[in-house]
């Protein structure tokens, strides 16, 4: 298991109540797992390489599709708190009892709602370019993003506008991000639905209703907590981490300079190196 690499671990599948998880694992087995949280649509091979094996260098990494998405079978969920509760049964399903989450965009909502509902489960937590339920523009995309989100077929035109800085250097490092993350050429995944890219755009609408006392569910997040995000994230406002780091009673923040939604893509040893320090 730990000479696995994000181009060689092969997909499994676990069920439970009906739905068949994909799933890749890797890395050294014994201690916490990370378990990873996937942005809008994203499945397996969205992830960057050089991220997960800096990573899995460290620890037992979990990687997930969720029910609908990609190679996981089931209905896409429509709201986070339904995301939340399927993978708290994935979990169940892996015979995880404790485990450390990092959530990435969407897969910072579900995160937020697991560390609430399921405080046991969650050791540590990450949250990276995500943002608080009903905080202030996080009611959907801007129309430019949603335009470039929402595409019937990404490319990676798409890709390098919602994730990167729309700066040369930014950008330049968004093309590196592309040529890894199609490196992988064995038992990639499947491309998402059109119809789990709906049903997750309801979540994100519904996550970002204007709700000034949702707000306040943060203060309930029991767990040390470090979010990540870029200095000028286009997608979620990076104001939101600066307010869900001050109303976590235990969040620490960084922030990533030149960089959009995907700073942890961006800066891939540099994020790896601050989430294996945090968990350590």
């Amino acid at each position: 298991m730990a000479s696995e690499t994000h181009h060689t671990a092969p997909t499994q599948f676990a069920e439970v109540d009906g739905v068949r998880y994909a799933y890749r694992r890797l890395g050294p087995e014994g201690g916490v797992p990370l378990v990873m949280l996937q942005h809008f649509t994203g499945n397996l091979d969205n992830w960057d390489p050089a991220l997960v094996d800096a990573l899995a260098a460290e620890r037992e990494v979990v990687l997930v599709d969720y029910p609908g998405v990609a190679s996981s079978s089931g209905t896409p969920a429509d709201t986070v708190a339904q995301m939340a509760q399927q993978m708290i049964s994935f979990t169940v399903a892996l015979g995880l009892e404790q485990i450390d989450l990092l959530g990435f965009s969407i897969g910072g909502f579900v995160a937020q709602d697991m560390a609430l509902v399921r405080p046991r489960l969650i050791r540590r937590l990450i949250l990276v370019g995500t943002g608080p339920k009903g905080g202030p523009g996080m009611h959907g995309w801007r129309n430019d993003i949603e335009t470039h989100a929402r595409a019937a077929v990404p490319t990676g035109e798409d890709l390098l506008y919602i994730f990167f800085a729309h700066t040369e250097t930014s950008q330049a490092k968004g093309v590196e991000f592309l040529g890894r993350f199609l490196a992988r050429t064995e038992d990639r995944d499947v491309p998402s639905s059109l119809a789990s890219r709906d049903a997750q755009y309801d979540a994100v609408l519904e996550w970002g209703i204007p709700d000034h006392g949702a707000l306040q569910r943060l203060t309930g997040i029991q767990c040390p907590t470090l979010i990540l995000q870029g200095d000028n994230d286009l997608m979620i406002p990076t104001r939101g981490s600066y307010l869900m780091a001050g109303l976590i009673p235990d969040a620490q923040i960084r922030i990533y300079p030149d960089a959009a939604h995907a700073s942890l893509f961006q800066y891939p040893t540099e994020a790896a190196k601050d989430v294996n320090e945090f968990l350590g």
